[in-house]
């Protein structure tokens, strides 16, 4: 216990007096995130937060895990430099979608083959059980791609998703302390008490983004816990064993993953590259809706909410059912949402969130332009 509560401690502390130090730097060195047609904010704001967020998280798991006790974390570490320095060049010098997805594709082998991170068994879902390594192997690759960027993806305002990060994290460390796995309790607690201290800089009127080197480093962490929670809930052998393991780990992390599938769903029926803009992203809509930035998190934070207590109170009716529960009640939950919309809204490019899968950061020198204090 003492190890987990120090672990979060210090990375709140870490990445809280780190921040602004970095927006300092970000000043002098004119590294902003500079506004568009295509952004929400309309000010440039520095965006490399992540690295705060990354300095506390790495720092705080490596000292708060006792010498010895996880041979796993080594490589978890090391994946999350990967995804570190592929998402720090693409804030400073912008990365193409190819070599982020094979980074990306990097990051997930490693934890695959040397993390022994890998999901073997679809807890009875359609009726499958144990699937062959190839297959798993193909289903975890698939499921850390789709949980990294889908922080990615959900980053498109103020405080969005560092709240559902907290969310997630939170919600994950509890569980792996009673359950026992003190390596993913303090893994999960450190990126929580990194991100709480990111939110005080990140809330409305945002100081700084944590730009993909955070969102991809949330979605990396999240992948790795998720699939821990599924595998460790799952077994009937651990000290808090839960039925409807896989869709209660699918609902923690509800309003990122459903919404970056609904997203990619649609590119692909209208025969566009999944990674191209649009205003389809949940927070597009509620921001249509006349919602600010503030009310847009409150409210995915809050239903994110309900759909984990939704698949918690009904996970004696097998991981199917729940799941197939979940997704039409997200279904529904969208359409109200789309439909309560003003008419004269529509999903065309113009304000694009500037945290969409395939935007460029526009880290630019501007030397010639004044930088306006926050």
């Amino acid at each position: 216990m003492d190890n987990i509560l120090l672990s979060a401690v210090l990375a709140f502390l870490v990445t809280f007096f780190a921040i602004p130090v970095i927006i300092q730097v970000a000043k002098e060195k004119k590294l902003f995130d500079e506004p568009d047609e295509r952004k929400v904010h309309k000010v440039v704001i520095p965006t490399l937060g992540g690295l705060g967020i990354f300095a506390g998280f790495i720092i705080a798991t490596l000292m708060g895990v006792p010498s010895g006790m996880a041979n796993e974390l080594q490589y978890f570490a090391a994946a999350a430099i990967v995804i570190f320095f592929l998402g720090i060049k693409d804030d400073i010098l912008v990365l193409s979608a190819t070599k982020k997805f094979i980074g990306q594709l990097i990051a997930a082998g490693i934890i695959i083959k040397f993390g022994n991170i890998r999901l073997d068994n679809m807890n009875g879902i359609l009726g499958i059980y144990q699937i062959p390594y190839i297959a798993s192997v193909v289903l975890t690759i698939f499921t850390v791609i789709v949980i990294t960027n889908s922080f990615n993806l959900i980053d498109g305002v103020d405080g969005l998703a560092g709240s559902l990060g907290v969310l997630t994290t939170l919600v994950f460390g509890i569980y792996f302390f009673y359950a026992g796995q003190l390596v993913y309790a303090v893994m999960a607690l450190s990126l929580a008490g990194s991100i709480i201290a990111f939110l005080i800089y990140n809330y409305s009127p945002a100081k700084i983004f944590m730009g993909d080197t955070g969102s991809l480093l949330l979605g990396l962490i999240n992948s790795i816990l998720v699939i821990k929670f599924i595998k460790t809930a799952g077994n009937p052998a651990t000290p808090f064993p839960l039925e409807s393991a896989a869709a209660i780990g699918f609902s923690i992390l509800m309003i990122p993953l459903f919404d970056t599938l609904r997203v990619f769903g649609l590119r692909i029926l209208e025969r566009r590259s999944p990674f191209s803009p649009d205003r389809n992203h949940i927070h597009h809509f509620l921001l249509d809706l006349g919602l600010n930035h503030r009310k847009v998190t409150l409210t995915c934070v809050a239903a994110n909410i309900g759909f984990i207590a939704l698949a918690y109170f009904l996970r004696n009716l097998g991981d199917t059912i729940v799941i197939a529960i979940l997704l039409a009640s997200a279904f529904v939950f969208i359409a109200v949402i789309f439909y309560s919309r003003p008419k004269a809204k529509n999903t065309s490019l113009v304000n694009t969130s500037e945290s969409d899968i395939i935007k460029s950061h526009k880290i630019l020198t501007l030397a010639s332009e004044p930088v306006e204090a926050d």
